[in-house]
């Protein structure tokens, strides 16, 4: 398994205030409108999933898998150009802090590594740059 991990967001906000807010998706809607329309279009979701288009690549739709409460939540793709899974970790640094990094990890052989490694690498890191816009003190 090939692996893309973002850098390591430091977030203002408890472990647990943050797998609360990121484990149901429907608290996506708080950071829509800030996201880069030329980057990001027709992000809709649930409570377990979310479906983007994301040109050129096309439609990619997660859901949630599996959630390790406070520490955790795994999804997979249902629809995808190239089929995925997507793991958001959680760890404490005090009572009002955390740490949160991503992991994209997808089943590639290297000549497909090769075209999609920055792509990849790119997408991991602005979507943990989006989660570590949110305020999850609310």
């Amino acid at each position: 398994m090939t692996k893309f991990e973002s850098e390591v967001k430091v977030i203002p906000a408890s472990q647990e205030a943050v797998y609360e807010k990121l484990s149901d998706l429907n608290n996506l809607e708080k950071v829509k409108d800030r996201l880069s329309e030329d980057k990001v279009k027709n992000l809709s979701f649930d409570a377990e999933s979310l479906s983007v288009e994301v040109p050129p690549v096309g439609t990619i739709v997660l859901k949630i898998i599996e959630k390790e409460p406070c520490k955790c939540i795994k999804f997979e793709t249902t629809t995808s150009p190239l089929p995925f899974n997507l793991w958001i970790q959680i760890l404490p640094i005090g009572e009002n802090e955390c740490k949160m990094k991503l992991t994209i990890g997808l089943e590639i052989n290297p000549f497909m590594k090769a075209m999609v490694q920055k792509p990849l690498q790119d997408g991991v890191q602005k979507i943990a740059d989006m989660l570590a816009l949110i305020n999850y003190a609310q």
